[in-house]
Formats: structure tokens, C-alpha cells, sequence
């Protein structure tokens, strides 16, 4: 397995740890938001560990431009002027 873990910039609630998980293991990102939830109520260490995670994934330096921010790059700026000098 060549890819590494991340936490997500685009499946995140928090801090992206539960969005990347399941990132990484193809999984829908609400199902291992339930699953730490489950083991947080259990026995609580769940909340520990994704704190630890959150500190020790690094975030995922892909950053992909959402349909929100497609919008603001392809708008123009206000005035209708172009930022390009002559």
C-alpha cells in the first residue's frame, strides 16, 4: 500500500480524521464518524485517539477547490475590471 493517511479537507466535521479514514479504506465517511461515536460512548478512549490522530496525521496537502470555491476563481472581480496589468 502506497498511499498515506491524511486527514481530509473535504469529508471533515472537526478535523478531518474520521473524513480521511475513510478516505483512505474507501468507506462512506458517516460510518466511522458512527464508529467513533460507538467506541467513545463504550469505553472512551475514542475521543483520546482522535485527538492523538488529529495531532499526528498530517493534513492532506492536495487541497481540491469545491463547487464553492470554483465559483469564487471563475467570477470576476468587483468592478468588472481584470486584475491583469497592462
Amino acid at each position: 500500500m502506497s498511499e498515506r493517511l491524511y486527514r481530509s479537507n473535504e469529508n471533515r466535521m472537526l478535523l478531518g480524521v474520521c473524513g480521511g479514514i475513510a478516505e483512505r479504506l474507501d468507506l462512506d465517511p458517516t460510518m466511522v464518524r458512527l464508529a467513533f461515536v460507538l467506541f467513545a460512548i463504550m469505553g472512551g478512549t475514542a475521543l483520546l485517539a482522535y485527538l492523538v490522530m488529529a495531532l499526528v496525521i498530517p493534513r492532506n496537502p492536495a487541497l481540491t477547490a469545491g463547487p464553492s470555491m470554483r465559483a469564487i476563481q471563475q467570477s470576476p472581480p468587483p468592478g468588472g475590471r481584470s486584475m491583469d496589468r497592462d
